[in-house]
Formats: C-alpha cells, structure tokens, sequence
C-alpha cells in the first residue's frame, strides 16, 4: 500500500519534458521539510497498487507516468515500476531529491537536490548520476553540483507568494544561466499557465 496525494493527467511543467503530457502520480510524504514545497504531506489516502493503475489507465493516454512527491524513492521499489510500465506501456520517470536509491528500471531521473536550503540539509543527496539536473536556483553556488553526472542541466527560479522575490528570482536565475552556459532555464510552466 502506498500513500498517495494525487493522481492526474496533465502537462510536464518543468525540465527537459516541459509541454509533455505526463500522468503525475504524487506521492505523500517526505524526508525533508523545505520552506517552499508545493505538497501537503498530511494529505493522501492509501492505495495498493493495482488501484494505482486502475486509476492511471483511467486517465488520457500519455507518453509518460512521473512518479513525484514529496520523495517518492521513500516508498517505491522495482516490483511497482514494473508493474505500471507492463500495465501501461508507458515511460517511468522520477522527480527525487536523491537522498535514496532509485529502482533501476525506472527510465528518466529528475534530481532536484534541496542542500543548501531551509529544511532540505536534514540528509545529504547520495544520487550522483540523472539524467536531468533540476536546481532550484535561490543564489547559491553552483559548485556544489559539480559532482552530479547529468546529461542536462536545469535551473528554475524558486517561486515564492511575495510576486517582486519571484521576479527578482526570475532576474537572477536568468543572468545565472548567462554568465553558466552549461545550465539551461526551466521556468515552471504549470504555475504560468494555471495548470495542475
């Protein structure tokens, strides 16, 4: 049984797939307590996992299924990831912030590793290799990442309610990824466009 936020069809808002559709399957609960996370951790209800794939089949076809959390390697395993990609035929990704193995069969890792922030130190990243680095860039330097192989490198300015950090944080962000020309920008489609 697994403790699920929510489970819904929409666009790949961020990274490498944005304007994909995806079916995020959002796990509740995490290791960390970062001051800016979009999740309700004591929200959820219990499901097994052939409940978890009646439900996904029961949405639009997409591509992709991206497991999401919360920290979602705090509760998947190989024998799930299986499972969704034989009942689906679809592509498994992960949104992690690498402070846990990731099952192997799993088929595109989003790292997001939160050192450095609020809330986010209380365990280190131990995932060194993804395919895609997400940092939600707030200022800090960049070197700390040298040591993650990725195939992409992503920064996203932390959204925040006060709406003039934001834009000093989209500011910032941009001239980083100016100045670091190994970095792309990932803005948060979802948030722009109002979408889940």
């Amino acid at each position: 049984m697994y403790r699920i936020n929510e489970i819904f069809h929409s666009l790949q808002g961020e990274g490498f797939h944005t304007g994909t559709p995806a079916v995020f399957v959002r796990f509740s609960g995490c290791n960390l307590r970062c001051n800016f996370c979009d999740t309700d951790h004591h929200d959820g209800r219990m499901m097994s996992t052939e409940e978890i794939i009646a439900e996904v089949k029961s949405l639009p076809k997409a591509p992709m299924i991206v497991l999401t959390g919360g920290e979602p390697s705090l509760f998947i395993n190989e024998e799930l990831v299986r499972q969704l990609k034989s009942a689906t035929n679809m592509s498994i990704h992960i949104e992690t912030n690498g402070t846990h193995p990731i099952p192997t069969s799993v088929d595109w890792i989003t790292l997001s590793p939160k050192t450095g922030f609020p809330g986010g130190d209380s365990e280190p990243c131990i995932l060194r290799k993804c395919d895609e680095l997400k940092v939600v860039y707030t200022g800090q330097d960049l070197s700390m990442y040298d040591g993650i192989e990725a195939n992409y490198r992503f920064l996203q300015p932390c959204y925040t309610d006060d709406v003039n950090q934001s834009k000093q944080n989209v500011q910032d962000c941009v001239q980083k990824v100016l100045d670091n020309p190994d970095w792309r920008l990932s803005l948060q489609i979802h948030r722009i466009l109002r979408l889940k």
